[in-house]
């Protein structure tokens, strides 16, 4: 039907000639909107359908033109492919120095993964990486003793101001009696 219609016209016409119920028209109509199936205007405070046939025969031509360039496209990238494979053959034919030198060069790269595991082994004893890791340990050493110089300010800050005893202190707060500095 080439027609154009309001919602509440749709929502009469489209249970009794295409089963939907009434309630979900409005959820129909706006995923064929979505879709581009339907189209849709506002005219002052209504909302106006439409779907003409010629339309959807336009869509359907352009998505026919565009699948028939991508598989013209397809089918010259193939032939090229097959050219590329044709031309990489010629003078390649299996001989005995052919299959030597294949076997070398899979020979080195068995032994190239071989020396990368040895080398990842013995990463850890790489100059770079333990000036790296002792660089780590003074930053946690220069930390460590900033808390304990804190630890050591609060104890004695509660020792004047509420007069306790340090080992009551050490005792209360679980420090043990050798905390001291880190060298």
């Amino acid at each position: 039907m080439k027609d154009v219609f309001q919602l509440k016209d749709l929502e009469k016409i489209a249970p009794k000639e295409k089963g939907i119920t009434a309630m979900s028209v409005k959820e129909v109509l706006q995923s064929l909107v979505d879709d581009g199936m339907v189209d849709c205007e506002r005219i002052g405070t209504s909302n106006y359908y439409w779907a003409f046939p010629s339309k959807a025969l336009h869509a359907r031509k352009h998505k026919l033109e565009v699948l028939e360039s991508q598989l013209s496209e397809g089918s010259q990238k193939h032939a090229s492919l097959q050219k590329s494979i044709e031309k990489a053959k010629i003078g390649r034919c299996e001989t005995e120095e052919r299959t030597r030198l294949a076997k070398e060069l899979s020979s080195l790269r068995d032994q190239r993964e071989q020396l990368k595991a040895e080398v990842e082994k013995y990463k850890d004893c790489d100059p770079q990486v333990v000036e790296e890791i002792r660089q780590a340990n003074k930053v946690a050493k220069e930390a460590a003793n900033r808390w304990t110089d804190n630890i050591f300010a609060i104890k004695s800050w509660a020792k004047r101001k509420f007069g306790f005893e340090e080992n009551k202190i050490d005792r209360t707060f679980g420090i043990p009696e050798d905390f001291d500095y880190i060298d």
